[in-house]
């Protein structure tokens, strides 16, 4: 294929850890173009929720960024933003209570909490927002959104802001109408593509309480204080739902609103209009930090190769690592997958210098493309 004079659509997701899904794009964009500088190249940089989502939907869609700081995930003011674009806003619960606001030593989900993602909603609805569009994901907490719901009720019940393991001494019902009515009459989304229930061997705490400092035993607690307040908030089926599970159960909160689970993949898709993108191109290449099995069910790359495949464009994907054979890749719509440790040398001088060798890796890509 020769690539001189063709338009090429770059769309990654972020490098977990890395770069952000606009520094992949643009890595990708700058190393293409030192090989083949008469290259048309789009930069669509996604998300699926997690965090990156209102950066990329800013550069997609525009708007207005508003600044707030809010109660981070260990009770001290965090700065989070949210994207104001008509009556609509859009916020990622991992500006208020992610992963990346507490040191890897200090994590602890049964007392991190989520009152930072309320604070947020309720600033985006008193500033006009009739529609609110949460990205969950990279969270560090496991309350359920228990905080969330304190913080939009005005005065908190006793036990929901202080994280997870409080949730244990929760007896008789919580009245949830202080926190339904200051969002009454506002369309709740919660952006996610994970579809865990809130509970069991499939639930929030055992699937994503590890990665946030749970070891097995806390692990256990944590999922008998979310049965707690299941029992306490909703009788019902929401705490099976797919999806309640996410963000440490801020997907449940959120349910219990009434909120919707959308695909978070599927929103930022639309928003960009990849569909029309990858129509106009001659070639769309995608990436992420890991391109393995979970990456053909559902995510991001698979969502772009989808696209692709519908209008007979090639797919690339360009990931930190590659653990997904031809074949798999190939039925997904990935036309070839390219890792970044196998063309770096190493883990380590991946990591190192993410940008430098992703840019190596694409003028790489790019030469073999132009033979």
């Amino acid at each position: 294929m020769h690539t001189c004079g063709v338009r090429i659509v770059i769309a990654p997701d972020k490098f977990a850890g890395t770069l952000t899904a606009i520094e992949a794009a643009r890595a990708v964009a700058d190393g293409w173009r030192s090989a083949d500088p008469e290259v048309q190249t789009e930069l669509v940089p996604l998300s699926d929720g997690g965090p990156g989502f209102v950066e990329v939907l800013h550069a997609a869609l525009g708007g207005s960024l508003v600044t707030r700081r809010v109660t981070g995930p260990l009770g001290a003011p965090v700065t989070a933003e949210y994207l104001l674009d008509g009556e609509t806003a859009y916020l990622e619960s991992a500006q208020a209570c992610g992963l990346h606001l507490v040191p890897a030593a200090e994590r602890d989900p049964g007392r991190t909490t989520s009152r930072g993602v309320g604070e947020l909603i309720a600033a985006a609805v008193a500033d006009g927002a009739r529609t609110v569009v949460i990205g969950l994901g990279g969270s560090v907490t496991n309350d359920g959104g228990a905080g969330m719901l304190a913080a939009l009720g005005g005065t908190p019940h006793a036990g929901l802001a202080g994280g997870g393991a409080p949730l244990a001494a929760l007896s008789g019902p919580v009245d949830l109408e202080p926190a339904r009515r200051a969002v009454a009459g506002v369309r709740l989304v919660a952006a996610t593509d994970v579809d865990n229930p809130l509970l069991g061997e499939h639930g929030a705490s055992a699937v994503f309480g590890p990665q946030k400092g749970a070891g097995p035993e806390q692990v256990r607690r944590l999922d008998a204080a979310l049965a707690a307040f299941a029992d306490a908030t909703d009788p019902g089926s929401l705490r099976d739902a797919p999806g309640a599970g996410a963000a440490g159960g801020l997907g449940y909160g959120l349910l219990l609103l009434g909120g919707t689970v959308e695909s978070g993949v599927a929103r930022v898709l639309a928003a960009v209009d990849l569909d029309s993108q990858a129509a106009a191109a001659d070639l769309v290449i995608t990436g992420e930090g890991s391109f393995d099995s979970q990456s053909l069910r559902g995510k991001l790359p698979h969502g772009v190769a989808r696209a692709a495949a519908e209008h007979g464009v090639p797919c690339l994907v360009l990931a930190g690592r590659v653990a997904v054979d031809r074949r798999e890749a190939a039925a997904a719509g990935v036309t070839e997958s390219y890792a970044l440790v196998d063309s770096a040398g190493s883990v380590e001088a991946a990591l190192a210098r993410p940008s430098e060798e992703l840019r190596a890796l694409a003028a790489d890509v790019a030469r073999r493309w132009g033979r």
